[in-house]
């Protein structure tokens, strides 16, 4: 798939199979049945005289991923500054399908305090506070579909592993617009949540400070909506939703 990818990238036209399959040595009937399956996914387009090149779910990924380098850019100093008012873990994340990835954290810079997430990991949205700010923005069939799909596996006791605990939830963060991990990824630690929008209004990534659970505060809500708005504010949301 790689090879073909590359093939149609260095070709300016639209390719014939024979001609891929001679670039990139693949057996005709091999290229043409994992063209076939990119073609479904939209990452190759197939035109009616039966040459090939590069599909527009490309350009949608890549989109994607450029937003969420610049959302990490743009956020880091407002992270670092939230970091040296309050001194605990600043975290930003973004959705990944059904997942909420770590894509910048600041450490808490206090000894014995375990990192539950590092940047790069992964965890299911409804455990987090990231993760429910997305799950908020989904229509309530969306998160029905959510919960089908993953069946909401819980790490804790105190984790929302039934869809009308988790309705519920996310009732309350539509109305706050704040989330809350109350011990539900990792016993003893809480975190809370703030989103960030990009100039469209869609949350592109969100905000969140993590601490053991007997330095948690509230009071931290204004300084974190703060930031994430100061951060949404330099993608270019002007807090209309458009």
């Amino acid at each position: 798939m790689m090879t073909l990818l590359d093939a149609l990238a260095a070709t300016s036209e639209a390719a014939t199979l024979k001609h891929l399959a001679s670039v990139t040595e693949l057996h005709p009937s091999t290229a043409h049945r994992i063209l076939a399956a990119m073609t479904a996914a939209r990452f190759v387009e197939r035109q009616d005289a039966g040459t090939y090149r590069l599909g527009i779910r490309l350009l949608e990924l890549g989109n994607l991923v450029k937003s969420r380098i610049n959302v990490r850019e743009i956020a880091l100093p407002f992270m670092q500054e939230l970091h040296e008012t309050i001194g605990e873990a600043i975290n930003l994340g973004a959705r990944y399908d059904d997942e909420i990835v770590y894509i910048e954290r600041t450490s808490s810079g206090r000894a014995l305090v375990r990192v539950v997430y590092l940047v790069g990991g992964r965890a299911p949205l409804h455990l987090t506070s990231l993760g429910k700010l997305f799950l908020a923005a989904d229509s309530s069939q969306q998160v029905r579909d959510y919960a089908k799909r993953t069946g909401l596996p819980g790490k804790t006791p105190r984790s929302l592993t039934t869809l009308a605990t988790l309705e519920k939830e996310l009732d309350k963060v539509r109305r706050h617009g704040i989330a809350y991990d109350d011990e539900e990824a990792e016993i003893g630690l809480k975190c809370l949540a703030a989103p960030i929008y990009d100039e469209e209004g869609h949350i592109v990534a969100a905000l969140s400070v993590s601490a053991p659970a007997d330095r948690h505060d509230p009071a931290w809500v204004p300084q974190v909506r703060k930031a994430a708005d100061a951060i949404s504010h330099a993608l270019g949301y002007s807090g209309i939703k458009k």
